[in-house]
């Protein structure tokens, strides 16, 4: 019987096929790739508020993740400035997607292999089966360098935008690029 669960658990959300990398196995793989990167420790964050509140002077664009799952169950990793602040319906429509939602804890490691408060687009590495589609914010790719955790709350690591763009690729993840700046929250209330 709990085989048969498991199984038809898997073909709703596949499970993964090998376990998720570690931080120090990400770092890894960006040395192979030559991709420059410097890394920060510092005390688990869960929130925007709480990174902004210890990173102090680090430099670049600060940045979050949301793990979003749509009304047909295709699955989005939409990566933003800290400070944007997106209409989910809105981001949905540009994207050509049914509408969004949240992506559940369970389905958040099972594809990308973090939790909740280390999502990352360095976590696409562990989404083999390419069931995630990486969105990025065109504003972010302006800033240099950029910031993430790398697949752990406890630290962030620094990466150039071209680099991000190389690793992602590395992933065999295309990303969308997309200009967020019309899809703010407040700019749909101002509408109004």
């Amino acid at each position: 019987m709990q085989a048969l669960l498991s199984r038809e658990l898997d073909r709703i959300v596949p499970g993964m096929q090998r376990r998720p990398l570690t931080p120090e196995e990400l770092f890894a793989r960006f040395d192979r790739l030559g991709i420059a990167y410097r890394t920060y420790s510092h005390p688990p964050v869960f929130t925007v508020a709480e990174a902004s509140a210890l990173r102090g002077r680090l430099p670049g664009g600060h940045c979050k993740s949301l793990f979003l799952k749509d009304k047909k169950g295709g699955y989005w990793l939409a990566v933003m400035l800290e400070a944007r602040r997106v209409d989910l319906k809105k981001l949905a429509i540009r994207l050509g997607a049914p509408r969004f939602s949240f992506g559940h804890a369970g389905d958040l490691h099972n594809l990308l292999g973090v939790r909740p408060g280390s999502v990352t687009p360095f976590a696409l590495v562990n989404d083999i089966e390419g069931l995630v589609t990486p969105v990025l914010d065109a504003l972010m790719l302006a800033c240099d360098p950029l910031n993430y955790h790398p697949l752990e709350n406890d630290r962030t690591t620094t990466i150039s935008p071209g680099d991000l763009l190389r690793f992602i690729a590395a992933t065999e993840h295309e990303p969308r690029i997309i200009e967020l700046g019309d899809l703010d929250r407040e700019s749909a209330a101002s509408l109004n």
